[in-house]
């Protein structure tokens, strides 16, 4: 593969881009590798998103004045950014809070809508971050309709043949909805397998980790709903967004009312406005959907191709370096498929105890914990060659990690094994 490692002329660049990536962090430069939790911010979407609040800011929708004007303009334009970002038409694209918001607005609009109906059958896999899991499994309980699961292999791996013993063991499931990429194992899925596998069904992906660093076109899926958050891929917290075929949509109820989401009310009845603002009730975060559309022209500007090539090398570096060590456990495949994150164990060490001396001692930051995603944890468990924890160590990288970072994850890490292990 080229080398993507940035150059030190591009590096500095994107230096005075995060100013927090020249903090210390306990004497010691920091080493951000928590990206799959939530990645930094840009000082130079700040800066815009400081500019709109302070000189265009205006409720939106609702006025004819000039702010208003101005700011109905930036929101819908940011609209238009996320659309083509997915090649998607604008009136298919919602803002939400975030990925957790869109999946939950999904599971009630399809029971109020009577597509998900008692008796049919959702099919998620075992790997689901909590978002893409509980909403299914509580509503199951009060509208009738089961959860099956595509099952995973005990280093938590979706493999061709577990979606096909998925499709043989459940009857025609009315919705499949299914992680992008698994924030503990880093699992790329086969969507397009997963697509031609259940025709029929309804297909939602959970985006929150695939879209940071993949292009993803929904049309060339055939992807029926997406949903993905802005934080992790740069912009405000708070903000994402719900993609949706227009036929589907127009078919739902909404599950959130209020008002811009309405065309007509009277003392018996209400009808909705269209599309996309059926969806969209109350006054939505508007600072946080310009700030996703300037998230969007940064990272079009710096090169999707060229940051998914860099996430593609220290990906491959980060499992390579970490499978070297032979006190460490590591979770997911092994091939290309596993990408932008690597979730072990220490040999003898709770993985919170690695997470805070990695900080304390090195100044870098990774993630400990079940990740929101205690079920895979169990299956995990039954394959672990340690003491397992029911928890990991995640490391994460992003476009402005290099491969020097990692160098110090592993230096860290053996540090850790000598002191404690």
């Amino acid at each position: 593969m080229h080398s993507t490692e940035w150059s030190d002329e591009a590096f500095c660049r994107i230096i005075e881009d995060f100013p927090v990536l020249n903090r210390e962090v306990n004497g010691k430069r920091l080493v951000y590798l928590d990206n799959a939790a939530s990645t930094l911010k840009s000082s130079t979407v700040i800066s815009k998103m400081t500019d709109f609040y302070l000189n265009h800011y205006s409720n939106i929708h609702r006025a004819v004045h000039t702010l208003a004007s101005e700011a109905t303009s930036e929101y819908e334009a940011a609209r238009d950014k996320v659309a083509r970002f997915i090649n998607a038409q604008s009136e298919e694209v919602i803002f939400t809070s975030g990925t957790t918001m869109g999946i939950n607005a999904l599971v009630n609009s399809l029971v109020r809508s009577d597509i998900l109906q008692k008796g049919d059958t959702v099919l998620i896999s075992q790997v689901e971050h909590h978002a893409n899991l509980v909403p299914w499994l509580r509503l199951s309980k009060f509208f009738g309709f089961k959860v099956e699961y595509i099952e995973a292999d005990v280093t938590g791996t979706i493999t061709p043949d577990s979606i096909l013993a998925a499709k043989s063991r459940v009857n025609s499931p009315k919705v499949v909805s299914i992680t992008g990429q698994s924030n503990v194992t880093g699992q790329t899925m086969p969507i397009d397998v997963i697509r031609e596998t259940f025709k029929d069904a309804i297909l939602i992906i959970d985006g929150a980790q695939l879209i940071p660093h993949k292009k993803i076109d929904v049309k060339a899926l055939d992807i029926d709903f997406l949903v993905f958050s802005g934080h992790k891929m740069i912009a405000p917290t708070g903000i994402g967004a719900l993609y949706g075929k227009r036929a589907l949509l127009e078919k739902l109820e909404p599950f959130l009312y209020g008002g811009e989401m309405i065309d007509k009310v009277t003392f018996e009845d209400v009808t909705f406005n269209v599309l996309p603002y059926k969806f969209e009730a109350g006054t939505q975060d508007i600072g946080g959907a310009v700030a996703l559309g300037y998230t969007i022209d940064y990272l079009e500007n710096f090169g999707l191709g060229n940051i998914q090539k860099h996430v593609e090398e220290l990906s491959k570096y980060l499992l390579e370096e970490l499978s070297k060590i032979d006190f460490v456990e590591i979770y997911g495949p092994r091939d290309e498929t596993h990408q932008s994150l690597v979730s072990f164990n220490v040999d003898g060490v709770h993985p919170h105890d690695v997470s805070q001396v990695l900080d304390e001692d090195f100044g870098i930051a990774t993630r400990s914990g079940h990740h929101c995603a205690q079920p895979l944890m169990s299956v995990l468990a039954r394959g672990s060659h340690i003491d397992f924890p029911n928890s990991t160590v995640r490391a994460s990288v992003y476009f402005y990690n290099r491969k020097e970072d990692i160098d110090i994850l592993v230096e860290g890490l053996k540090y850790i094994k000598r002191w404690f292990g």
